[in-house]
C-alpha cells in the first residue's frame, strides 16, 4: 500500500526555530513503543553498523531519544524510531546524554526513520501547528535531508529526500533497495530470524550489493572459518603422519 499524503500546507508565518538546550528540570516524554518490532529493528539496523565499524565516536545514532527543537519560543520533542547524525560534540566525563538538540550540540541530524503503525499513520502527518505532525517537523523544523518510513504490515519502504524545502519520494534500484547518501550505503528488507525472531528486517547493503553482517552473523562466520581452519591442520597432520612424520616436530 502506498499512502498518498497532500503537500505540506502553506502557513501564514514561516516558525521560528531556534536551537535552545532543555532546562535541567524538563520532562521528556516517555511514550510507550507502539510494538514490540520497532525496538529490535532498530537496534538491528545499529548492530550492522557497528559490526562493519562504521559508528565512530562522533557519530550519534539513537532509537526513541529525543530530538529538541525551540519553535515559536515553546519546546518541541519528537523521538523517531532511529536517527544518525554525522557528527556531534563529545559530552563532559560522567554526564549521559539524553536527549539531542542539532546545532547546539554537533551538526544537524541527517536521517531520521519511522516505523508505520496499523493502527495510526502520524509518521505522515504534516499538521503544522502544535504538536505538529512528525513528517512536518523532521521536513520544516529540523529540515531533515532523509526521511524514511517503514511499514512493517505493507512490507513497504518510503524514503523521502529533501528538495527544495520539501519531501519528495526517492524510487528503489532493481532490487528494491533504497540508496542513502549521507551513510554511503542501501537500505532494504530482509526476511530472516535475528536473536529468534523471524520477520522482515531492514539492513544495510554496501555500494557493491554487499550484506552488512550483524555481529551475530560476524561471529557465525567466524566461528565457522574457525573450524575450517582446523579441519585443514588435522587432514595435512593426518597426511604427515601417513609420511612417517612427526607434524609436532615441524
Amino acid at each position: 500500500m502506498v499512502l498518498q499524503i497532500p503537500a505540506t500546507p502553506a502557513t501564514k508565518s514561516e516558525p521560528s526555530v531556534t536551537w535552545t538546550g532543555l532546562p535541567a528540570d524538563y520532562i521528556l516524554p516517555d511514550d510507550p513503543v507502539e510494538n514490540i518490532q520497532q525496538p529490535v529493528l532498530a537496534a538491528a539496523l545499529t548492530d550492522a553498523l557497528g559490526a562493519a565499524k562504521f559508528i565512530q565516536p562522533q557519530i550519534l545514532i539513537g532509537s526513541n531519544f529525543g530530538l529538541v527543537a525551540t519553535v515559536n519560543k515553546k519546546i518541541v520533542v519528537k523521538a523517531p524510531d532511529w536517527f544518525y547524525v554525522p557528527q556531534v560534540q563529545p559530552v563532559e566525563e560522567g554526564v549521559i546524554r539524553c536527549s539531542y538538540t542539532p546545532n547546539l550540540e554537533g551538526k544537524p541530524i541527517a536521517v531520521v526513520m519511522e516505523f508505520l503503525s496499523e493502527t495510526e499513520y502520524g509518521e505522515l502527518s504534516v499538521r503544522s501547528t502544535p504538536p505538529y505532525g512528525k513528517l512536518y517537523f523532521y521536513e520544516q523544523i529540523l529540515k531533515v535531508p532523509t526521511y524514511v518510513t517503514y511499514d512493517p504490515y505493507e512490507l513497504s519502504i518510503e524514503v523521502r529526500r529533501l528538495q527544495d524545502g520539501r519531501y519528495k519520494l526517492e524510487s528503489a534500484n532493481e532490487k528494491g533497495y533504497f540508496w542513502i547518501p549521507e551513510l554511503e550505503l542501501f537500505l532494504g528488507i530482509w526476511p530472516g530470524e535475528r536473536l529468534g525472531q523471524n520477520i522482515n528486517w531492514l539492513r544495510w547493503w554496501d555500494k557493491s550489493g554487499n550484506l552488512l553482517l550483524w555481529s551475530s552473523e560476524q561471529a557465525e562466520q567466524e566461528k565457522q572459518r574457525a573450524e575450517q581452519e582446523k579441519q585443514r591442520a588435522e587432514k595435512l597432520a593426518a597426511k604427515l603422519r601417513d609420511l612417517g612424520i612427526d607434524p609436532d616436530s615441524l
